[in-house]
């Protein structure tokens, strides 16, 4: 049986210190990563739902998906970025 590794957007946040004149100015410098990141702050919110991978790009993927219960719209495949087998299986291997 194969291994896939799957990507998954999640949200999650980081916390920055910078010096700066003002409130504007810290935050163009965080953009332009001219700040350091706090240690130990990064925090999981939640999977990202809004992007996925493109049905127009996977329309079999998406139908097996449907078939199995999971909500997928015309869209997007959602929460998921990439999959991707990293070890094929002994049955795959025979089978070629």
């Amino acid at each position: 049986m194969p291994v896939y590794e799957i990507e998954q957007y999640e949200l999650h946040t980081m916390t920055y210190r910078v010096e700066a004149d003002d409130p504007a100015e810290a935050i163009v410098k965080v953009l332009d990563g001219e700040a350091d990141p706090v240690d130990n702050s990064q925090e999981y919110i939640e999977i990202a739902d809004e992007r996925g991978l493109l049905v127009a790009d996977h329309p079999e993927l998406a139908e097996k998906l449907r078939v199995q219960g999971v909500p997928v719209d015309d869209r997007i495949i959602p929460s998921i970025r990439s999959v991707s087998v990293v070890e094929e299986g002994i049955e795959t291997l025979m089978e070629r």
